[in-house]
């Protein structure tokens, strides 16, 4: 694959719209935190986005879409911003899915309830009703590793 992961920019926020709006994932709040983002480019295009919400030491993870599911494009995205939730010190990623539930155990998501969330991201505009209730919630507790 030629693709390359690299951090999202202004300039991408046509292309994550598109993504998104293409998965009927929701918008709202996401431009304000799309210096978190990663997209996967290949050829000049975008074909991939992932994104990260920072609340201090949680996380939600955010906006995971793809062109073309089952090339790996997710996953590398997902990994990179675990990496990089992990290397800003974050010790709880949490997301909200309707339709991609069984995707996200091979990273260490476990399904929880609302309450399991931590406060900070219980206030994201994800939770507040950009996402619908009867969305399965998930978290991942990041192993921080200790410097020697």
């Amino acid at each position: 694959m030629s693709a390359i992961v690299r951090p999202a920019s202004a300039r991408d926020w046509d292309a994550i719209v598109m993504l998104l709006e293409q998965h009927r994932l929701p918008l709202a709040g996401a431009r304000d935190h799309v210096s978190d983002f990663l997209v996967t480019v290949d050829d000049g295009s975008v074909i991939g986005v992932a994104g990260l919400e920072m609340y201090g030491d949680a996380a939600l993870l955010r906006s995971v879409a793809v062109s073309s599911p089952g090339g790996g494009v997710g996953t590398r995205l997902v990994e990179a911003l675990l990496e990089q939730a992990r290397q800003a010190g974050v010790g709880t990623v949490v997301l909200l899915t309707t339709t991609a539930a069984a995707f996200f155990p091979r990273f260490g998501f476990t399904e929880v309830t609302r309450d399991d969330v931590p406060a900070a991201v219980r206030a994201s505009a994800e939770f507040q009703g950009a996402c619908p209730a009867s969305a399965t919630v998930m978290r991942l507790a990041l192993r921080r590793e200790k410097l020697t």
